[in-house]
């Protein structure tokens, strides 16, 4: 068999398999060797690594993972792709293939039976229809691994390490920025897929922080303040807060932007993360209060 990534090999599995794509599964497989290059050397994995891949199609970025580092465990949905993984990647005997639906599967238990105590890199080639979710299940839930280095649509990956105060800028870019040291790894084009999506992808590292970079007085009131901030992009931050899920009367949110030293005119998009912090701070404490 040729190598994973040429067109041909790709074509033959289909035939062989009666695989067909998915639309609905999001299903979009490297051919191009120099991508793959680049995400195992932005991800910096050596031979102590222990990966947990999701998506690894046809197994791809599978072989060039398990050739690298000391244990994979790539979670497959598509059933169908099941038997082409066991041809394509079988032989590595530092591979497990689960078949799950990761946003399903209860990824503490699996991470702690596999691997132990040790935390590992998450490495995909992820969906655009389930990019978000997967991501904030790890952050949120706190899924101990170190790093989580993704395919993703460019506009997402934008939008991710966005600074304050530009049109990408928004709720998504503070809170994985609260939990992540964002850094882009490589930029690819559509042409880099079989079958070619209708957007371009960047892979995205973002390196799980050990402490939140703010101090916060409650975590549930700063996110809160993150959703209402960028509820309505139009209105004023006055505006925004007593019109939105943590339930501020106009005077509370008044008192609360002048104690953080936020003008009322000031917008959610203005805003950095430790701006947030301090102004969730401030609500917390005018909740409190009254």
């Amino acid at each position: 068999m040729d190598r994973l990534t040429s067109p041909r090999t790709i074509k033959y599995i289909m035939e062989k398999y009666g695989f067909k794509f998915s639309k609905g599964l999001g299903q979009n497989f490297i051919i191009d060797d120099n991508v793959l290059e680049r995400i195992i050397e932005g991800a910096e994995i050596t031979e102590d690594d222990v990966i947990l891949e999701i998506g690894p199609g046809i197994g791809v970025m599978t072989h060039a993972l398990c050739e690298e580092a000391k244990k994979v465990v790539a979670i497959e949905i598509d059933r169908s792709l099941i038997p082409v993984l066991s041809e394509t990647v079988g032989h590595h005997e530092n591979l497990k293939v689960i078949h799950a639906d990761v946003l399903k599967l209860d990824l503490m238990e699996t991470l702690a039976t596999e691997f132990g105590a040790v935390k590992p890199k998450l490495i995909a080639n992820l969906p655009y229809y389930v990019t978000t979710p997967i991501i904030m299940k790890f952050l949120e839930e706190r899924i101990p691994v170190t790093d989580l280095i993704v395919m993703i649509q460019k506009e997402v990956a934008d939008r991710i390490i966005a600074k304050p105060s530009t049109k990408a800028y928004g709720a998504l870019s503070v809170v994985v920025q609260y939990f992540t040291e964002p850094s882009i790894v490589t930029k690819v084009s559509r042409g880099s897929f079989m079958p070619m999506p209708n957007v371009d992808s960047t892979v995205i590292r973002l390196k799980v922080r050990e402490m939140p970079p703010v101090t916060l007085t409650d975590e549930r009131t700063f996110f809160l303040t993150i959703r209402d901030g960028f509820g309505k992009r139009r209105k004023t931050l006055l505006n925004a807060l007593s019109s939105g899920d943590l339930g501020l009367s106009k005077d509370q949110a008044r008192i609360a932007l002048d104690a953080a030293g936020i003008p009322e005119q000031t917008r959610g998009e203005a805003l950095s993360i430790d701006q947030f912090a301090t102004l969730a701070n401030a609500i917390y404490q005018v909740k409190i209060g009254g």
